[in-house]
């Protein structure tokens, strides 16, 4: 990394919490209209949900082809660019009230926000160093939720006061994205990588429980992000201030926990922090297919963001096993291993839904279970060539690296 004076305010870290800071102006906006969106004003069903969220998805599965793209520019470069094009397609999203016009600004919006995270994924664990990453990875965390309370809480006092369209809140989100974005790429350096990254895909048997962990965690996302808060718009009736209220808590919560549970992961480990949070998964995924109340339906929404936060584990997991020069490569391989089951279940589920969307959320839990079988194979201190463990006669054996 290049020399920098130590006054320099312009760190690692803290463009890292602008890049979120930015990604979530946009996204958060994106992301509390969006089903009010397409149920008001386009007529969506569960089934056109389940294929808006496919589709959402498809740039997550190609993430891979990220590697290829940074043969001719830096990390760095794709990460802001990735920003500018996700506040582009967020932006244009009001002005295409039609089913095949959703599906296309969800595309673009999508492209740049998958294209993104994979970069920030990369660079978070190149420029952090592995002592205190977890730590860090909380605080951008929170800081991210600090831009989601600002986007929540504009749309929840400005929506009924001053009666704004979906048009107008679309095109503010977009605009703040790429006014941050252009202080970032102007006032920030190039930052040097510490270790060059292969160019080339990666797949590397040792790497086989974070490959399992990171597919099962996007299996079992997609059922809280497509039906809980489509189950909260469908079932309880929430309106887009309703939804944004729900969104504040959430980024509220976020802002205080995400640090805390960062500075716990250091001290307690990943195995036991992903023990945690599956568990908890397992009751709150539980609890969606049988509740009845609103407010409840409310409160597990905002218990499963935090258990959420606790997946920093996996980040940090696989930051302390790889290999330095396979973290590039590996992160766009995690996020299309993360997106494989996210093309096929929302549609499928999607169907599932009109017949019983408490099937839907059984699934999640028994996803949350196979999970946490994976969570208890976690070293207690991983380390290349101790990757994983296994259970063996109450006692944990070590498998050598292969």
């Amino acid at each position: 990394m290049q020399h920098r004076p130590k006054t320099d305010w312009r760190t690692p870290a803290l463009m890292l919490m602008l890049m979120t800071v930015a990604m979530q102006l946009s996204f958060a906006s994106w992301w509390t209209l969006t089903k009010n969106f397409a149920v008001d004003e386009i007529g969506f069903t569960g089934r056109e949900i389940g294929m808006q969220e496919s589709i959402r998805e498809i740039p997550g599965f190609l993430a891979f082809l990220a590697v290829y793209l940074i043969l001719f520019m830096r990390e760095q470069t794709l990460a802001l660019l990735s920003l500018l094009l996700l506040g582009f397609g967020v932006a244009i999203t009001g002005y295409f009230p039609s089913v095949f016009g959703l599906f296309a600004t969800t595309l673009i919006m999508s492209v740049g926000f998958h294209y993104f995270e994979t970069m920030n994924q990369s660079l978070q664990l190149q420029w952090l160093p592995k002592a205190t990453a977890a730590a860090t990875l909380g605080k951008i965390i929170g800081v991210g939720a600090f831009a989601q309370l600002v986007a929540y809480g504009v749309i929840f006092l400005a929506w009924k006061t001053y009666d704004l369209s979906f048009e107008t809140v679309y095109v503010i989100a977009g605009a703040l994205t790429a006014g941050l974005v252009a202080f970032l790429w102007i006032a920030f350096p190039q930052f040097k990588q510490a270790v060059p990254q292969r160019k080339t895909i990666v797949l590397r048997k040792r790497y086989w429980l974070y490959y399992a962990l990171t597919f099962m965690g996007g299996a079992r996302r997609q059922i809280f992000t497509v039906f809980a808060g489509f189950l909260m718009v469908e079932k309880f009736g929430y309106d887009v201030h309703h939804v944004a209220a729900l969104f504040l808590v959430n980024g509220l919560f976020n802002m205080i926990f995400a640090p805390v549970i960062g500075r716990w992961i250091v001290k307690w480990g990943e195995r036991k922090a992903l023990t945690i949070e599956y568990i908890g998964l397992i009751c709150v995924f539980t609890a969606y297919a049988f509740v009845t109340d609103p407010w409840v339906a409310g409160a597990l929404y905002v218990l499963d963001h935090i258990f959420f936060a606790m997946a920093i584990a996996i980040k940090t997991y696989f930051q302390k096993i790889a290999d330095p020069a396979d973290i590039a490569p590996t992160a766009g391989v995690a996020f299309t291993i993360n997106h494989i089951a996210a093309v096929f279940i929302p549609v499928l589920f999607g169907f599932v839904w009109l017949f019983s969307p408490a099937v839907v959320f059984l699934a999640g839990a028994a996803m949350a279970c196979v999970s946490l079988i994976l969570a208890r194979i976690v070293p207690e201190h991983p380390d290349d060539g101790n990757e994983f463990v296994w259970l063996e006669r109450g006692r944990a054996q070590a498998l050598p690296a292969q």
